[in-house]
């Protein structure tokens, strides 16, 4: 797959954003999803504000990607309504697809400045030139991610973690209010890791809706507003004690997490390969 607009951050609709500030950023009305006769989602009912930031988790085939595609307009649902500020996605620039690492072509011969560049497409139409004032706003997206040294490295060059902040920064440089990250922190040290937080922390005092899907459920728990328990349908939507809960993780994970009460809280233990095998622990 080569680097293209559609392998990282996804979506390029109109040039102008309908934005209706009296309704929620992301607003999903009983949305279903079938590709011929399996259902992917059914049922899925939810709303965001402003600022949030949002986890989405659940096993493997859970329909976490299904989800994003419907929100972002790249896949019409079968049923249901996705609304961003009150209208659909496909009126809307807005919305940013910072997708999974494994899913892009790292030989593709482009430099960081010119990968955050097609962020910017959207907004300057095809075929047309950058001008300096689209030059200015790579610049201060890469200053924001911690990337300015390194804006004529080939992307290929870099490290993971710089990878998925250059690809922040992309979609910062489309102006992102709704940002969809799949597996951002995937394969990353903790350091790395450590990185994209400080970065979503400064997305959030832009205001900037941050909707991301994780494996890791302790840091589900312990750096996001709100958790989403996905397994074709919504299982639960809310704090970490309101969604880690033994009925509804058995039901999101058939079985295959086995929940332990210990001293320093409750340890999940998972046999499914999608969590990696590991223990987490949540207070």
């Amino acid at each position: 797959m080569e680097l293209t607009q559609s392998t990282a951050v996804l979506h390029v609709g109109s040039q102008s954003d309908k934005h209706d500030l009296n309704y929620p950023v992301l607003k999903l009305t009983d949305i279903g999803v079938r590709f011929n006769n399996t259902v992917a989602l059914r049922d899925i009912t939810f709303e965001l504000q402003a600022g949030e930031r949002v986890a989405v988790i659940g096993p493997n085939g859970a329909g976490k990607s299904t989800l994003f595609n419907v929100i972002s307009g790249v896949l019409a649902p079968s049923q249901g309504q996705v609304d961003i500020y009150g209208h659909v996605p496909g009126e809307h620039i807005c919305i940013a697809y910072v997708s999974q690492r494994s899913q892009v072509d790292w030989q593709f011969p482009a430099n960081v400045a010119d990968v955050v560049m097609m962020g910017r497409i959207g907004r300057m139409g095809l075929f047309r030139w950058p001008k300096r004032a689209d030059w200015q706003v790579v610049e201060e997206a890469l200053e924001l991610v911690g990337m300015s040294h390194l804006s004529k490295r080939q992307i290929g060059e870099l490290s993971g973690g710089q990878q998925q902040r250059v690809f922040i920064a992309r979609a910062l440089a489309q102006e992102a209010q709704l940002m969809l990250m799949d597996e951002p922190l995937s394969g990353l040290d903790v350091k790395s890791q450590e990185d994209i937080f400080s970065i979503l922390d400064k997305l959030r005092q832009r205001r900037v809706t941050v909707l991301v899907a994780t494996h890791d459920l302790n840091l589900a728990a312990e750096r996001f507003d709100r958790l989403m328990l996905l397994n074709q349908t919504l299982l639960g939507f809310g704090q970490a004690d309101q969604v880690f809960t033994p009925e509804l993780l058995s039901q999101a994970y058939s079985g295959s997490m086995r929940l332990i009460e210990t001293p320093n809280g409750t340890m999940f233990l998972s046999d499914d390969h999608c969590c990696g095998g590991e223990e987490h622990t949540h207070d």
